[in-house]
């Protein structure tokens, strides 16, 4: 059965409305350019499957996209669309699927789309990076929303109004959005539960051989110990606050102290089980942040470095080029303009490893 969980204070974990009578509920799939198949799968397969048990039509559904023709995905393949960005019916849903790309793909005819159909009192969700598209709209704001978690270092730094959580998926009143993959299947399978009952729902469910139904209760990542394949709780703890204090880091020393060991005993158990420091284990994790903010932000290199815990740019720099291979500039394609000069000072880094500046990073933590 499919669980019913509490919805946080304030919020609906129900599902948008449901069509009146017996007149089949409509869904418009906004297929942006670059979007991902999985998540859209996993919404369109199980709205077929539950009209098939149904025996009857329940739901019915149309591909809409800016050009009105034709959308290609992300794996290449192109859909061919029923409709452009025409005015809808005031019951239908919009899910709009995102991919990669998306700030590039979510156009100014898009947005203002979105805008005049939640006016008309669309119910709308964000299927994968679809919710960056809703959310640049302002339909997320006030909201709790969810995005795949790669993406939710930019889009925490994009949207300071939305109330981002790391669920499977969210419905907060005629919002939804998903985390991308087969959460799609978890959102859809809430609505229909909710629209025709738990039985249907997990009817379809089996007809997908998905036999573990998760709820906007469920995170989206694997926990720690999974992760990182060693299940000691101690380890797991330094590394989660780790992972919640990039802007600000946390020294070792103190970290130690909070989970009640020495530094020595601390550096010994990143040695025995990630062969690598505290201290580098940390810097990874604050460059990978660095990374996705490059690659999917606007924000300035300056302005990545503070938010991942550097005091200046130029041992930002020298961190990327050590651990990437290649500075910040040239990651986002730019030039070193309004760098510093760091670009000068790179080209005896090519031998160095990320443990040479272990030691440089002592004031910032």
């Amino acid at each position: 059965m499919i669980a019913r969980t509490p919805a946080p204070s304030g919020t609906s974990a129900t599902a948008p409305r449901r069509a009146p009578g017996d007149k089949a509920r409509r869904f418009i799939f906004l297929l942006l350019d670059k979007f991902t198949m999985m998540s859209f799968a996993g919404a369109i397969e199980p709205l077929r499957l539950a009209n098939r048990v149904a025996g009857r039509k329940v739901y019915e559904w149309k591909l809409a996209g800016e050009n009105g023709r034709e959308a290609a995905c992300s794996n290449g393949t192109a859909m061919r669309l029923d409709l452009g960005l025409d005015e809808i019916g005031r019951d239908d849903t919009v899910m709009v699927c995102g991919g990669i790309d998306v700030a590039e793909a979510t156009t100014k005819p898009i947005l203002n789309w979105l805008r005049r159909e939640a006016r008309r009192g669309a119910a709308i969700g964000g299927l994968c990076t679809g919710a960056w598209a809703v959310a640049k709209a302002g339909l997320l704001d006030g909201k709790r929303a969810t995005i795949h978690w790669e993406n939710q270092d930019s889009f925490l730094e994009e949207f300071e109004e939305v109330l981002l959580t790391k669920s499977v998926f969210v419905i907060d009143g005629n919002r939804m959005s998903t985390a991308g993959g087969t959460a799609s299947i978890d959102l859809m399978l809430k609505i229909i539960a909710a629209d025709h009952g738990e039985e249907l729902a997990n009817t379809v469910a089996d007809q997908l051989i998905y036999n573990s139904i998760r709820t906007d209760q469920d995170s989206q990542r694997l926990s720690i110990p999974t992760r990182i394949g060693v299940r000691h709780p101690k380890l797991a703890q330094v590394i989660q606050r780790m992972e919640g204090h990039i802007e600000d880091p946390i020294s070792p020393a103190k970290l130690a102290e909070e989970v009640g060991m020495s530094t020595r005993q601390l550096e010994r158990l990143f040695r025995r089980y990630l062969n690598r420091s505290p201290k580098r284990y940390y810097m990874e994790i604050r460059l990978q942040k660095a990374r996705n903010l490059l690659m999917q932000t606007e924000m300035s290199v300056i302005n990545v470095a503070l938010a991942c815990g550097f005091a200046s740019p130029s041992h930002f720099s020298k961190c990327y080029r050590a651990h990437y291979g290649t500075t910040p500039y040239r990651e986002r394609g730019t030039s070193g303009a309004g760098g510093g000069g760091d670009e000068e000072h790179m080209g005896d880094l090519d031998s160095l490893d990320l443990d040479d500046f272990e030691e440089d990073d002592d004031g910032e933590a």
